[in-house]
């Protein structure tokens, strides 16, 4: 174990009435240190230490929507970690700390149809959740200081076209309960069956679309347009209402960085793939 996190450890085990045994750095974790921690009960928790910028400086209004949106989700079919503390200050832990349990299974890069009919089915069932109090409407992450044609692009049209949609009103929806950063990479798997949905830090309320145009982006990232392409299909069957490019553009256009800033992923072929996806959307 880390003395750098020594306090933190020392307060998710007074937490649970049982000291942390070990403790190991699970992987992603863009906004935060993600621990995996063993208690010398053999009880297997997460604690999620809000230690990057610029996320640590709203660490506590991020961890206490988290724990306010595993609470809604306690009673419901969706399999979210439980919320055990919160030091959303980070008075003990540092910087805000959230503690949660751990849930079964593992990430998955390659999904094949079975699987992304899986992820579609499980946001259809978070969009049908209507908690007591509403989470905060979405913010958008397509800043207008973004449009600005990058200058990696082989489609600057598209990209000019796309900021000029965003641009214009947004189209009127369905208010719905969002996850807000649904994706792939957000989800743990037992063999083919979703046993975790993990980071409600973003939880919003909002359009549907918006929700599975970010699952949709990030495949198409991490993979191509075609599962992007095939989860939106599968999404439709489920979904509250028609969909609306608007929402999957701005989506796309969230993924470039502020001027001045590098992408948050950064190879070529992450770039390339992001381009051609924003130009089938709006080419």
């Amino acid at each position: 174990m880390t003395d750098e996190w020594r306090a933190a450890l020392d307060w998710a085990g007074a937490s649970l009435d049982s000291p942390v045994v070990s403790s190991q750095p699970l992987e992603g974790g863009m906004t935060s240190s993600m621990l995996a921690l063993t208690h010398e009960d053999g009880t297997e928790t997460v604690l999620r230490l809000m230690t990057h910028e610029p996320w640590r400086a709203h660490g506590a209004a991020l961890t206490s929507r988290e724990r306010d949106a595993q609470r809604a989700l306690a009673d419901t079919s969706v399999p979210a970690p439980a919320s055990i503390a919160l030091d959303a200050d980070g008075t003990t832990t540092g910087v805000a700390g959230h503690l949660m349990s751990r849930l079964p299974g593992l990430g998955r890069e390659s999904l094949g149809d079975s699987r992304l009919g899986a992820m579609a089915r499980m946001l259809a069932i978070i969009h049908a959740i209507t908690p007591y109090e509403p989470f905060r409407t979405y913010e958008t992450w397509a800043w207008e200081a973004k449009w600005v044609v990058p200058a990696w692009t082989r489609h600057p049209k598209s990209w000019q076209r796309a900021f000029d949609l965003l641009a214009g009103p947004a189209p009127a929806h369905e208010p719905t309960f969002l996850h807000r950063d649904f994706s792939h990479r957000n989800l743990l798997w037992t063999d083919e069956a979703i046993t975790g949905v993990v980071d409600w830090v973003e939880t919003s309320t909002g359009p549907a679309w918006l929700d599975a145009g970010h699952a949709a982006t990030t495949l198409a990232v991490a993979s191509g347009p075609e599962p992007a392409t095939r989860f939106l299909e599968l999404y439709a069957d489920h979904a509250p209402e028609p969909v609306d490019p608007y929402w999957l553009v701005m989506d796309a256009v969230g993924f470039l960085p502020p001027p001045g800033r590098a992408p948050l992923f950064g190879s070529p072929g992450q770039l390339a793939r992001l381009d051609d996806w924003l130009h089938r959307l709006v080419g």
